[in-house]
């Protein structure tokens, strides 16, 4: 029987994740050793019933409270054709924030009216191909891109949906570099500047742009569930002044995403129910307040993206050399790192692991799991109660499937690595390791 500690470990990764017979773990019925042997580390392993059941737990919550409830997957926590196919089959949208994701959704082959575009500084030319595209929503960020947008939509004969993004003020109590709701915020048009009014009148305006609501992003991952109140009441407030003073028509309301998951033992976040029921008790108050006929109450649009995906994929690494500095700190190297998951680097983010080909043996010694690149801040897991680690050991890290591979890199000229979407038993490989040419592919000799 695991320890307490293993098994509270064990509970971050995707659900049913088990240790078989050898002690080693089992993720989507496949033996994590096999996967090693078929396909090297670092390896990524995505459990595909996961994914699929966050999606409809999300879906299914929020529509049994506020039927008129679309959910979008937020493509920039991680996305590739195959894993497109699997949310848009769980009857999910997508948001984008640029282009390149924009490219992917369409090979994916998936119809692009139920696709939204975010970005705080998108180019002419993306602008151009997501109305060319024919895509749902553009979230309208600031002046500039009302310019730009007008005349590309104009010039194609268009009206284009959007919405507005708004700066509500409201500090989520995250990280400063994902807060994105305050005032202090590249993103969105501040209400308390007037600029978001000014935007408003400017949309209502604009013959070849046809606002249908309003956006706001608070920031990530959101643990607390306060912030999504206020910053639902400061917006439908003035969403309600819009009405009055410029004739809005609050057809959509996003409250964003931000949705926080479990990456140590003791940091569990709040249910997918208990968000759904904080937003809709909220937005249900302030609509029966203003008095608004149930016919006229707005989709309710929700964005999660690192929720959906992040407990689904986990990290796999190769154990390699071991460097111990008496009464100091014990090293213990593997062979990814900050190239294939900055965040601990950028974000001081904290993660839990097990021994992959032994995960039931006892935490009996204190190691920090360092990455392979050429940075001091290179680190994985700063102190970790692990078992005595020896090279070809196999590190697993869970809840790895968001933004680890979104914001890889090529650092040291690494390889990025492979996918493996496991179920029921089997694998299949969604995504290859770069090979060497790979990396000079692009370079003009």
């Amino acid at each position: 029987m695991p320890s307490e500690q293993v098994q509270a470990r064990l509970a971050i990764f995707p659900k049913n994740t088990h240790m078989n017979f050898e002690g080693h773990l089992v993720i989507g019925g496949c033996d994590v050793m096999r996967l090693v042997a078929d396909h090297g580390t670092p390896l990524y392993v995505f459990d595909e019933d996961a994914l699929r059941a966050k999606c409809r737990e999300y879906r299914e919550e929020f529509a049994r409270l506020y039927p008129r409830s679309v959910v979008l997957y937020a493509s920039k926590a991680y996305v590739s054709p195959p894993l497109a196919r699997i949310i848009a089959a769980e009857g999910l949208g997508l948001d984008v924030v640029s282009g390149g994701e924009l490219a992917i959704v369409k090979a994916a082959g998936l119809p692009l009216d139920n696709v939204y575009f975010h970005g705080n500084n998108k180019s002419a030319d993306e602008l151009k191909m997501a109305v060319d595209l024919g895509i749902g929503r553009i979230v309208v960020d600031n002046f500039h891109e009302f310019k730009l947008l007008e005349g590309i939509a104009s010039a194609a004969g268009r009206t284009q949906d959007i919405l507005l993004r708004i700066s509500p003020g409201v500090d989520p109590h995250t990280h400063g570099h994902t807060t994105t709701g305050i005032i202090d915020s590249k993103f969105g048009f501040p209400i308390v500047t007037g600029d978001a009014e000014r935007a408003v009148e400017q949309a209502q305006g604009t013959s070849s742009l046809n606002l249908v609501g309003l956006h706001t992003h608070l920031g990530s991952p959101i643990f607390e569930l306060d912030p999504y109140g206020e910053a639902i009441d400061i917006v439908l407030a003035f969403a309600t002044a819009m009405t009055a003073k410029h004739g809005l028509r609050l057809r959509e309301f996003s409250p964003g995403g931000g949705f926080a998951i479990q990456y140590v033992a003791d940091s569990p976040p709040p249910a997918v129910a208990d968000y759904a029921r904080a937003i809709v008790a909220a937005l249900k108050s302030k609509l029966e307040a203003q008095g608004l006929p149930r016919a006229d109450w707005p989709r309710l649009v929700i964005e999660p993206g690192r929720s959906i995906v992040g407990q689904a994929g986990v990290a796999l690494y190769t154990v390699g050399a071991t460097k111990a500095i008496p009464g100091i700190r014990q090293y213990v190297s593997v062979d990814g790192g900050m190239a294939d998951n900055i965040r601990p680097a950028i974000y001081g983010s904290k993660y839990e692991a097990l021994v992959a080909n032994r995960a039931g043996d006892e935490l009996d010694e204190i190691v920090t799991i360092a990455g392979k690149f050429c940075e001091s801040g290179d680190i994985l897991i700063r102190d970790i109660r692990m078992p005595k680690l020896t090279a070809g050991d196999v590190i697993a890290i869970p809840a790895s499937g968001a933004y680890c591979l979104s914001m890889a890199s090529n650092y040291n000229a690494s390889l990025k690595p492979p996918i493996a979407l496991v179920k029921g038993g089997s694998a299949r490989l969604i995504r290859r390791r770069e090979t060497y040419q790979d990396l000079m592919r692009c370079d003009v000799d």
